[in-house]
């Protein structure tokens, strides 16, 4: 305001001198006015005409020149003080957050594969870690073990009736040379001891058969691993219909299902690094994506990413964790949140343009990260953008631009104070 009033002081003192110009002129006129009077008075209120037109225009122009810096001030005055930033371009880490279930990442459920039968001894428990081929129960063989002993007598029988066949085959060789044997009944003798040779292998058979049988009666481990759930008691009855008994975490390898949208799911990659957080507790797993869900879910419209996790004892499948997954980085300006405003067309920025004047500017968002809210698409960033207050101005509107304090950065401020 002080250099508006200096200026219009100025303006005043070269209007004085203006008029002071024009004054004299008059003076000068009425001078002339008083040496012609003699010439007649008409040639006197001509000069008189004149020199009034004279002084109402320099009255006219002296005010116009004092006035106008003194509305230019006031319309100075008037226009508000923002606060701006130049947000320029930085590397943006691209993260999603999602949440989901805790799970083994191989869950083998474990039943009986025989006819089944009385439990009567169950060897691991639930959190016992197992070998491949492990007897995780043992169900009651006793009628299955009369009848490996009965079959066993049988193949012995057997064994004896082809020795017995073998030696009379054998003396009746000797006599065919004297004629005692024909040739006929050495035929006989060699069908009968071959018969008594595969009736010993059938015995056999029915043996291995029998004992693979009772083999069966074992609940045995399909894979090393973790017994996540064990679901059967001593002296319960069960049988192939009796569904799973015991669940495997094969490995003792772990994951989190992450439930994502379909546009998140697509910036995914197997192998993108992954840290979840289980709920209700502070501690933080690194995980990596091995598996993406081929299809979206009809209802949710979400997938599945599911993270790897290395063992741990307070992961447990069935739980609850939230994961920050990081999915490459960008380049983009990134803007403090109060910058950022939206209505029904969606968001925008206030830009401060030529003449200070604002223009709105809609953008389209990105990650929302420490630093603030990537902006993908509408600025370039070297723009200077309205930091706080914008809900007060309309486009057009003329504002005084104040520089905000920029953030250290690759290429610009990321926030500002007011």
């Amino acid at each position: 305001m002080k250099s508006a009033e200096s200026g219009a002081s100025a303006e005043l003192a070269d209007t004085g001198h203006f008029s002071n110009g024009v004054e004299s002129a008059v003076d000068e006129a009425l001078r002339v006015d008083a040496d012609l009077s003699a010439s007649g008075p008409s040639r006197r209120l001509l000069v008189i005409g004149i020199g009034a037109a004279l002084a109402l225009a320099a009255g006219w122009y002296g005010l116009e020149r004092f006035l106008a810096p003194v509305a230019s001030a006031q319309g100075d005055a008037g226009a508000q003080t923002v606060t701006v930033i130049v947000p320029g371009r930085i590397s943006v880490q691209g993260t999603v957050s999602a949440s989901g279930a805790l799970a083994a990442r191989r869950d083998l459920p474990v039943g009986i594969a025989g006819e089944g039968g009385r439990v009567v001894q169950v060897l691991v428990d639930a959190g016992s870690w197992v070998a491949k081929g492990q007897v995780l129960a043992v169900v009651d063989r006793s009628v299955q073990a009369e009848q490996i002993a009965s079959q066993s007598a049988n193949v012995q029988v057997e064994e004896a009736n082809a020795r017995l066949a073998q030696s009379k085959l054998d003396r009746s060789l000797k006599l065919v040379a004297n004629g005692f044997i024909s040739n006929a009944d050495i035929e006989q003798l060699v069908a009968t001891r071959d018969a008594a040779a595969a009736q010993v292998r059938v015995s056999r058979a029915t043996l291995a058969q029998l004992r693979a049988s009772a083999a069966r009666l074992n609940v045995v481990a399909p894979e090393a691993g973790l017994v996540l759930t064990r679901q059967v008691e001593p002296g319960q009855i069960v049988s192939s219909g009796s569904g799973t008994l015991f669940r495997i975490a094969k490995d003792g390898e772990l994951e989190m299902q992450a439930r994502l949208s379909e546009s998140n799911l697509a910036r995914m990659a197997v192998g993108d690094p992954a840290d979840v957080v289980p709920v209700g507790t502070t501690q933080h797993y690194t995980g990596h994506v091995w598996q993406l869900a081929p299809t979206i879910d009809a209802t949710s419209r979400q997938g599945i990413a599911r993270i790897a996790l290395p063992f741990d004892k307070a992961l447990r499948p069935g739980g609850f964790a939230t994961a920050t997954l990081r999915s490459g980085t960008t380049i983009a300006p990134v803007l403090p949140e109060s910058a950022i405003l939206s209505d029904a067309n969606g968001p925008f920025v206030f830009v401060v343009g030529a003449g200070d004047k604002v223009e709105r500017r809609a953008v389209e968002t990105g990650d929302v990260t420490p630093a603030g809210i990537t902006v993908l698409k509408g600025l370039a960033g070297n723009e200077r953008i309205v930091l706080r207050a914008g809900g007060f101005l309309n486009p057009g509107d003329k504002v005084r631009p104040v520089k905000g304090l920029p953030l250290t950065g690759q290429g610009g401020a990321v926030a500002a104070a007011h």
